[in-house]
């Protein structure tokens, strides 16, 4: 191979994405443990979305990095002494992988959890999905699953005559002492969490995906007692989109280690979407409904809201890189009331 033919390392591409948002709710008060990302409040109004920037390089033919930074507009903005800066700048995931084969590829770094399969298919940048908002049991910023793991990765596929069974291992730090943070700066206790995923994406039924996890950590919550934490996940995913479904159920256990009884969550969302024939194919109506329940008695998971909701709402894509959303949602709220609400967003990559 002449020089001029050989690659050089490294090689950086960036992509970027971003949203706006317009919300009218009938929500008077507290959300009850909804966080902004799914554009409930009590006012009516534009919201600055999250912007994000995805940036990948190969360091070398089998060494790759990739990173993720985001910035989030804040709502105390101004305020304090020294006044806080407009937006929070989060590094998401920041990932280095080595790729020994299709079987066996090894990765160090911050990940968005591979627990379920909205966490891992859709990342921040909320063109990437179909709706507006993600389900609440993987919501950014929620506490239900860890959304972000700081360890390592063994990841892989195999063919196993055309099931394409694909498998993570993970090992590295749980929770932080706010559960909805990851253990970024080292874990709080000497036990490492740990998780199993697997999934298969059969040759026979192109688009399928069907898998399930386990995650096991010990936890300290901040003013909480220390607990065991199970979760056991399942989803299937219809990659298609005439029709997209979606469907995860996860269960969360927490055992408290002071010998107390264990207390069992719940969440479980089904989505459905149809990319419209013809002329008609830049609409994408959809429909999703989505059900979290939380036991009175799970101290560790107080702040979790437990509801079913609904929400119908309609996909246009402007072009092949920016999309229009229109949303009708309904939230049914336990000791609580019903939330009706009405979003539209516009998102886009570049």
């Amino acid at each position: 191979m002449a020089d001029a033919d050989r690659p050089e390392y490294p090689t950086l591409k960036v992509a970027g994405f971003s949203d706006f948002n317009f919300a009218a709710t009938d929500l008077h008060g507290p959300s009850g443990g909804f966080g902004s990302q799914t554009l409930l409040g009590p006012h009516t109004g534009f919201q600055e979305g999250q912007f994000a920037l995805h940036m990948s390089s190969a360091l070398s033919p089998k060494v790759s990095a990739f990173g993720e930074l985001s910035m989030t507009a804040r709502a105390d903005a101004g305020t304090g002494s020294p006044a806080v800066t407009g937006f929070n700048v989060e590094l998401e995931r920041l990932i280095i992988r080595y790729d020994l084969n299709d079987y066996f590829k090894v990765s160090f770094g911050r990940y968005h959890t591979p627990i379920n399969y909205w966490n891992t298919a859709y990342h921040h940048g909320e063109w990437l999905q179909t709706t507006a908002s993600r389900p609440e049991m993987t919501q950014f910023g929620g506490s239900f699953i860890p959304v972000h793991f700081v360890g390592m990765l063994v990841e892989g596929a195999v063919p196993a005559g055309g099931l394409n069974v694909n498998y993570n291992l993970g090992l590295g730090n749980g929770r932080g002492q706010v559960i909805s943070r990851s253990g970024d700066i080292g874990d709080i206790n000497n036990n490492r969490a740990w998780l199993v995923n697997a999934f298969i994406k059969p040759n026979r039924l192109y688009g399928l995906q069907v898998g399930g996890s386990v995650y096991r950590d010990l936890i300290n919550p901040l003013g909480g007692a220390a607990a065991h934490e199970w979760i056991q996940s399942a989803h299937v995913a219809w990659l298609k989109e005439t029709p997209e479904v979606i469907a995860e159920f996860a269960n969360v256990s927490h055992q408290p280690l002071d010998g107390g009884p264990a207390a069992h969550s719940q969440a479980f969302y089904v989505q459905t979407a149809y990319r419209l024939p013809g002329d008609a194919r830049l609409w994408k109506p959809y429909y999703r409904f989505e059900y979290m329940h939380i036991p009175q008695a799970d101290a560790i998971f107080r702040t979790v809201p437990s509801f079913s909701a609904s929400t119908v709402g309609m996909r246009y894509d402007i072009s092949s890189f920016a999309a229009l959303k229109m949303e009708y949602r309904h939230y049914i709220r336990r000791n609580l009331p019903s939330i009706n609400g009405a979003f539209l967003q516009t998102s886009f990559t570049f």
